[in-house]
């Protein structure tokens, strides 16, 4: 039973094409505990703040199900912020939408390392794992955590031989390393489930919220990582997991 569930949501995407297979339905809730310098959601962060939504799992089903027409072949998706803060709430909507024939994912960092985190793989179709860096001393740079949690969680993953998609942000003079991408693919290499890596090129299109919010945004000066260098990373890298070679 969900109804003393309430999920803290941020927002609502109706037709996501980026956060998992196919036409999706996207939910942001809210609370993050990583601090990412190049996050372009920090108004997602603080776990307290008012937000749009306050919704029971069943709530959020019937949201979704407006749109299953569309989504049918997609799903639905639960990002953040870190949806894995509110882990009850997250296990219980996708129990709901798994009851309903819909495909789940989980957009995450995978900074939760709980019992009652893990349990929300157990609805699961796909996990979209947000790796800042391999290297614990960059990571900290990165986000505030040495990213151990992450590693933790894709051995989670990698037990239960649940799907993962690796996502990996490239920031020029920060993560743009050819020494430390290549070592992060290496780590990678032995893990049968992760299908493929998302390279994804850094951008400054929230820097407009930092200024709204009155904050200082972390990387000012750095420019957007070009089309031709995430093009470069993704041609060198494009054999080593299945979906790259498809």
């Amino acid at each position: 039973m969900d109804v003393n569930i309430i999920g803290k949501i941020h927002s609502l995407e109706s037709f996501g094409t980026v956060d998992g297979p196919g036409i999706r339905f996207v939910t942001f809730l809210q609370g993050c505990p990583l601090r990412c310098v190049y996050c372009h959601n920090p108004d997602t962060w603080d776990t307290q703040a008012k937000v749009k939504y306050e919704l029971t799992p069943r709530q959020l089903l019937e949201e979704a199900l407006r749109y299953k027409s569309f989504i049918r072949k997609g799903g639905v998706t639960l990002t953040g912020g870190e949806p894995l803060l509110q882990a009850a709430f997250a296990r219980e909507y996708f129990r709901l939408c798994k009851e309903n024939g819909l495909h789940t994912a989980l957009d995450t960092a995978g900074s939760v390392v709980t019992q009652e985190a893990f349990a929300v793989l157990d609805y699961t179709d796909l996990v979209l794992l947000d790796i800042k860096a391999l290297n614990p001393v960059l990571c900290r740079k990165v986000c505030g955590s040495s990213g151990r949690h992450s590693l933790d969680f894709l051995e989670e993953l990698q037990r239960r031989s649940l799907p993962v998609w690796i996502r990996h942000v490239v920031v020029p003079g920060l993560t743009d390393d050819e020494d430390e991408l290549n070592k992060m693919v290496e780590y990678l290499k032995p893990y049968t489930v992760i299908q493929k890596i998302e390279w994804l090129p850094y951008h400054t299109l929230g820097v407009y919220k930092y200024e709204q919010m009155g904050m200082d945004y972390p990387l000012k000066g750095v420019p957007p990582l070009s089309a031709e260098r995430i093009a470069v990373i993704k041609e060198r890298y494009k054999d080593v997991f299945p979906v790259n070679k498809g």
